[in-house]
């Protein structure tokens, strides 16, 4: 596995593991979990912290960017001209040109609003940015998506910060057959079980936050999920067996051991 790696545009990454920055008890128990996942690759939200602060009590100095690469996140954007506005701010800050591009239509559900979210992708693209937008699992808009120039497309598994799992298992299997870019689900995954089938499904990835954040033990979750994330793409890889409606027999019925009689005649015994 350990040649098995995540390419997305220029960068390639060996962990397939995603982790968000919020909603810790403390940067000191998000940075133990950061370690404990294997991530290679941490989201922050450009609206939501102080970007002029780099101490090393700080969210951003909580973060070694030694072995992890910092994602700016456009979140809490609900307009396509406010997510390319915080997008540009990351990247003149020295974050990244790369960009999680979250456009929210709603308040309650915090589902994305796809029509500015290819009008902002289409926009950042245009100016040279990496653009990995958070959408719905609907096939049609991440094939819009990927022609507007996202490096990779990024379909909720379910509403974010929900822990239902994935809800839409076909759309998501539609969405992977056709994607050329790589697939990660975002949002909705509660725990290592929801990740190891996100996986299975051909994901090429899984970015999750509150699941770990706001587990009860942050750093164990995080290693659970590390995990899971592992077993689920080694079994995609693997190949499951078919789906059968009946029982198949675990041993063949003959052709492998000799027959009873012959084993108990040459033990000394008499067949019944």
């Amino acid at each position: 596995m350990s040649s098995d790696t995540l390419t997305i545009a220029d960068r390639t990454f060996r962990s397939r593991l995603i982790v968000g920055t919020g909603k810790y008890p403390s940067h000191r128990i998000m940075a133990d979990a950061h370690r404990a996942s294997g991530t290679e690759m941490v989201t922050v939200a450009v609206r939501r912290v102080n970007l002029a602060e780099r101490g090393a009590e700080s969210l951003l100095g909580s973060i070694d960017q030694s072995r992890i690469f910092i994602l700016p996140n456009t979140a809490g954007c609900y307009t396509a001209e406010d997510a390319i506005r915080a997008a540009r701010l990351g990247r003149e800050v020295g974050l990244s040109n790369w960009v999680k591009l979250e456009v929210i239509g709603d308040e309650r559900t915090l589902f994305p609003d796809n029509v500015a979210l290819l009008e902002a992708t289409r926009v950042l693209v245009r100016e040279g940015f990496v653009v990995l937008p958070y959408t719905n699992d609907d096939p049609i808009v991440c094939r819009k998506l990927e022609e507007a120039g996202a490096a990779a497309v990024m379909p909720l598994g379910a509403p974010i910060g929900s822990g239902l799992g994935i809800q839409n298992r076909n759309n998501m299997l539609i969405i992977r057959e056709q994607a050329r870019v790589p697939v990660i689900i975002d949002a909705g995954v509660g725990t290592a079980s929801d990740a190891a089938i996100a996986m299975e499904l051909g994901a090429d990835g899984v970015l999750m936050n509150t699941a770990i954040a706001q587990a009860s033990d942050p750093v164990a979750m995080a290693q659970a999920m590390k995990l899971a994330v592992e077993a689920g793409r080694l079994a995609y890889r693997a190949g499951r067996i078919e789906r059968r409606m009946y029982a198949s027999a675990s041993s063949p019925a003959q052709g492998t051991v000799p027959a009873l009689s012959t084993t108990l005649s040459s033990a000394g015994g008499r067949a019944q």
